[in-house]
């Protein structure tokens, strides 16, 4: 399974891909440490291309920023196996979507799992709702109570944190 994006869900994906026995590769803008690489058993690919060509499963956990706007275009998806399926839990404008409509209906790539698109909801006459290669959630990968509640917890914490003016603790800042 090749992970892109390996921040705090790309390391969650990648702990459940280990309890499978997995082989984990992942790209990330930054590396992980040494500690994390070996807690994970995941390797480590500086150039995604090479992540894309080996994986079985290409799962996109990034945050969207102009850089990652179609990060998986014609070119990315000609380079994954046959076999492959591509796996996006991150935003729907990290993937061209003609060109995964393309990709899957030609056979390029064996199969997709979106749990967002843009937009959403598709248009009801959208292709990939019509491809029995694709499989598309209404954005249930979070929707557990400990994931819900987290999710309170750090969205008080970042208000408190801007009406005291500090800090905000979990900003996403651009690179």
């Amino acid at each position: 399974m090749g992970i892109i994006g390996m921040g705090r869900i790309g390391c969650k994906i990648a702990q459940r891909g280990k309890g499978f026995d997995m082989k984990i590769l992942y790209h990330n803008r930054n590396r992980r440490s040494v500690e994390d690489e070996q807690a994970l058993g995941a390797s480590y690919c500086e150039n995604m291309d090479d992540l894309l060509k080996e994986s079985d499963f290409v799962v996109l956990a990034v945050n969207l920023t102009p850089e990652t706007t179609d990060l998986i275009s014609h070119r990315e998806l000609s380079l994954m196996k046959r076999t492959a399926t591509l796996v996006n839990v991150s935003r729907g404008l990290v993937v061209d979507q003609d060109a995964l409509v393309k990709a899957l209906q030609s056979g390029t790539i064996h199969a997709a799992a979106l749990d967002v698109t843009h937009p959403e909801p598709l248009p009801r006459d959208h292709p990939l709702l019509s491809l029995p290669n694709v499989l598309i959630t209404p954005q249930v990968g979070t929707n557990t109570y400990t994931t819900t509640r987290k999710m309170v917890q750090k969205m008080v914490e970042n208000a408190v944190a801007a009406v005291k003016g500090q800090p905000v603790p979990n900003e996403v800042k651009p690179n």
